[in-house]
């Protein structure tokens, strides 16, 4: 990469890599003053979702997955092309219900355990319906409240404060 900026007859920026091909950023570098102005945003499609056609979002409705990091109001990027294994988080539909469990299989049968100690396991067997939707490969975290309900953020109301307004 070097010896193509070195030996070429112009400067062309960093322009031609993408997000994968320069995993972190070099702090201590220097670079032209107009790549300052030239830098792409990240890409949140390009950095989390692995197989675009196979990949669905859903919003977390419940605490059943708390002690492993799943919040109520979180979205969940469920990937259907990942390999289910045991250990994994699963978005599977149990009985006409969607559930969000981790997987665990046996010699013989599956389970399906939630991450919260109020809620029981759920033992599937060869006589309920199941259908395993996909693999949770992502959750991001609303921090903002105001994000999950409509409202807008940090602009300023009538009494010249800012906060979430609905």
């Amino acid at each position: 990469m070097i010896d193509n900026i070195a030996y070429t007859p112009a400067y062309r920026g960093s322009k031609d890599f993408t997000q994968h091909q320069v995993p972190t950023a070099n702090a201590n570098g220097l670079s032209a003053a107009a790549d300052d102005y030239m830098e792409r945003g990240i890409d949140l499609n390009e950095q989390l979702i692995m197989n675009k056609p196979a990949t669905f979002f859903f919003r977390m409705n419940g605490n059943a997955m708390t002690e492993a990091g799943i919040h109520s109001g979180d979205v969940l990027i469920v990937d259907r092309s990942v390999a289910i294994a045991s250990g994994k988080i699963i978005a599977a539909v149990v009985n006409g219900e969607l559930l969000v469990r981790r997987l665990q299989l046996n010699f013989n049968h599956a389970t399906l355990l939630a991450e919260n100690s109020r809620y029981a396991s759920i033992e599937i067997t060869e006589f309920s319906e199941q259908y395993i939707w996909g693999v949770v490969t992502c959750v991001i975290h609303i921090l903002e409240k105001g994000l999950l309900s409509g409202g807008t953020v940090g602009k300023t109301n009538s009494n010249n404060k800012k906060g979430i307004h609905y």
